[in-house]
């Protein structure tokens, strides 16, 4: 039997603290391979906590060779400044990964959210548990840093929505779907 595999490289950007997670997929189940946090509150130059994200995003990148990048999208809010260094770190987090020919997918944080939690306001604590439940992950290695179960969060979210086996059919029409998948439809 051929197993599918990929690797999905989650990053949840920030200029003080950036969380990633890597899931891989075999056989449309996933499990975690890593989630971390890179803590920039160190340095006051932004310029240097721009380079070491792109420098860590490429040190994850060589070492779980991701298929796919998906990435927690800024969300809007008040303080502009926030908002553009917010954008950059993630500007420079994708251009890591176009670096190395991955491709990206955004996702807005309700919709991470929703996705993990089926409520797109749920609590940090909340996508936490669930993933925690949903991946397996014992009790130690999830309430660490929020940051890293929400990177790991943008990995699932991208999971969830690209994991559709009827995705993986052609149908030519709703009949066809219907002859094809009885069991799936009730008459």
């Amino acid at each position: 039997m051929i197993q599918k595999e990929r690797i999905i490289l989650g990053i949840d950007p920030g200029t003080q603290v950036m969380g990633y997670g890597v899931l891989r997929v075999v056989n449309n189940k996933p499990e975690m391979l890593a989630m971390g946090i890179l803590k920039l509150n160190k340095n006051d130059d932004h310029y240097l906590k721009l380079r070491r994200i792109f420098e860590r995003i490429i040190t994850l990148i060589d070492e779980f060779l991701p298929d796919e990048l998906a990435i927690e999208a800024p969300f809007f809010g008040k303080n502009v400044q926030s908002m553009l260094k917010l954008g950059r770190a993630q500007g420079v987090a994708m251009a890591a990964a176009l670096s190395r020919d991955i491709p990206i997918f955004e996702y807005a944080p309700l919709k991470i959210k929703m996705s993990i939690t089926g409520n797109g306001k749920a609590a940090k604590e909340q996508v936490a548990y669930m993933l925690q439940n949903f991946l397996k992950i014992p009790d130690e290695n999830m309430l660490k840093e929020m940051d890293a179960t929400d990177g790991l969060a943008a990995a699932v979210c991208h999971f969830f929505q690209t994991n559709n086996p009827a995705l993986d059919k052609k149908f030519t029409s709703w009949k066809d779907f219907i002859n094809k998948n009885p069991g799936k439809v009730k008459l």
